[in-house]
């Protein structure tokens, strides 16, 4: 979101609840009291880290896609002065050796109902927040086929593999509880692909 202007965004205020973290724990959005959704880039981790801080008030300017609960971020501002923008990631040197190791995960499971879909910036349903703080994260094609599942109300139980750390607990979904509380994988094995892309196949020669 580099090449927007944020002083030519809309502004929302409100007060920081919480951070959402994704899969190698870094910060990758804000939760704020009013249940309002913000998404920043995991470059940005370090600057919000340092900024920003649960209970206070910040100032967002961003965009809201389509048919998502969400503002994309392109500038935060807080309470103190303290002014994060996005200015788009860090070129890195692919031969410096400077490369972060991943972060370490272990096997994980969680039950709980949902409070928050979870949104990629352009307003893909990436996973969901539960109740208890647990962060659902799911690849774009999962959660798309499992959205009904990851709507604010819903319950839900999955296996996993994720991290915990000062900033919360996320879980990479694997398996999710189906109605008879058995579980299917969150991916379609690769022949149920194949059967759904033949109908097309067929109306492209008819």
């Amino acid at each position: 979101m580099h090449w927007l202007d944020p002083d030519h965004l809309p502004v929302t205020t409100g007060v920081v609840e919480r951070f959402t973290i994704n899969l190698d724990g870094d910060i990758d959005g804000l939760v704020l009291s009013d249940q309002t959704l913000v998404h920043t880039p995991p470059h940005l981790s370090d600057k919000l880290k340092a900024s920003v801080r649960p209970g206070g008030s910040v100032r967002v300017r961003g965009v809201k896609p389509r048919g998502a609960d969400l503002i994309a971020a392109v500038s935060i501002e807080t309470a103190g002065g303290a002014v994060v923008i996005d200015e788009g990631p860090e070129e890195k040197d692919a031969d410096s050796g400077d490369q972060l190791p991943k972060a370490e995960r272990a096997a994980m499971e969680a039950s709980g109902i949902v409070r928050l879909t979870l949104f990629a910036p352009k307003g893909q349903v990436r996973g969901a927040l539960l109740h208890d703080g647990t962060i659902l994260h799911l690849g774009h094609k999962e959660a798309r086929r499992h959205s009904d599942r990851l709507r604010p109300g819903s319950e839900v139980s999955v296996h996993g593999e994720g991290l915990v750390n000062e900033r919360g607990r996320v879980i990479e979904v694997r398996e999710i509880a189906k109605s008879d509380g058995t579980f299917e994988p969150v991916k379609k094995p690769k022949h149920e692909d194949a059967n759904a892309a033949e109908p097309d196949a067929a109306e492209a020669t008819a």
